[in-house]
């Protein structure tokens, strides 16, 4: 069943224009149901499917967003090339018991003379902010759009773009949008690599090295848990294995304050191990929590 237009015979309603989303949505809210929100840009995989079972459990209705955001490319990037699957996607959504597929066409979400965006604070200035500018920007608009217009009482979000995760929970915060930002741990395959729509471009033998990056952080989480090592000297020992692994080069290897983003200097602290490296043609992000 669609809303606005869809894929016959499918089981979950697929909105194509604003109006249908805010009917539906206004309709469950006077019935006192509860609306969690997972914003995807499609290309849907187990990872995506664990963020709705997410949502699932923790409210009366899932909208499911499916959207290549253009704001968050560089001219450079590989938006030409992302993954899309819509239909495989809203079988994947049907599947998990979404109840709304929100998939709008980009002239749809930045109609001609859009010019209102929102920009990141500080947490979204190092790391990914730094190697790819204006991304979290582009971040940022498009989920206060989407939060602006299924007006979720939760939205749900994948700890593997731990950065974005702040990122978006600080705009929720601080601009007073209602929504809480439910963070849902990363899913990975048996041998550690996280799930990401990217994996499918990397080569058979890109995909043998591409574990090397978790297994590396692991180390180093393991013995900055212990005290045993400072972070100067775990950085610099985890790019050497990285790039001995395979790797075509590291973007940035970082121990930040998985509050604040702040670099941490001394062992035993809390922490979160943040990487960016590139393999092939695919660039891979992961992290892993510094107990």
């Amino acid at each position: 069943m669609s809303i606005g237009s869809g894929i016959p015979g499918l089981g979950i309603e697929v909105a194509r224009v604003p109006e249908a989303v805010r009917r539906r949505v206004e309709a469950w809210r006077a019935a006192g149901e509860t609306v969690a929100l997972v914003p995807t840009m499609g290309a849907l995989h187990e990872g995506h499917r664990t963020l709705v079972r997410s949502a699932r459990a923790g409210a009366d209705r899932v909208v499911v967003s499916i959207f290549v955001n253009p704001r968050q490319f560089a001219p450079t990037e590989d938006f030409a090339t992302y993954p899309r699957t819509e239909n495989a996607d809203l079988e994947a959504l049907t599947e998990e018991g979404a109840d709304l597929a929100w998939v709008p066409a980009p002239d749809v979400v930045y109609p001609p003379g859009f010019e209102t965006t929102v920009k990141a604070g500080p947490l979204g200035q190092p790391m990914e902010g730094a190697h790819r500018p204006g991304f979290f920007d582009g971040v940022a608009t498009v989920v206060a759009k989407l939060f602006a217009l299924v007006r979720p009482h939760r939205a749900y979000f994948g700890e593997k773009d731990f950065q974005q995760l702040l990122v978006v929970s600080r705009m929720a915060l601080d601009l007073d949008l209602g929504v809480e930002v439910v963070p849902v741990p990363t899913v990975r395959e048996a041998d550690g690599l996280a799930l990401s729509s990217r994996n499918v471009h990397l080569s058979p033998e890109d995909r043998a090295v591409a574990p090397a990056l978790h297994r590396t952080m692991a180390r180093m989480a393991a013995r900055l848990a212990d005290g045993a090592s400072a972070p100067e000297a775990e950085i610099a020992w985890g790019r050497e294995r990285i790039l001995e692994a395979g790797f075509a080069g590291v973007d940035y290897l970082d121990i930040r304050d998985p509050r604040t983003l702040e670099p941490v200097t001394r062992a035993g602290v809390p922490a979160r191990i943040l990487v960016a490296a590139r393999l092939g043609t695919v660039r891979l992000i992961d992290n892993v929590s510094v107990a």
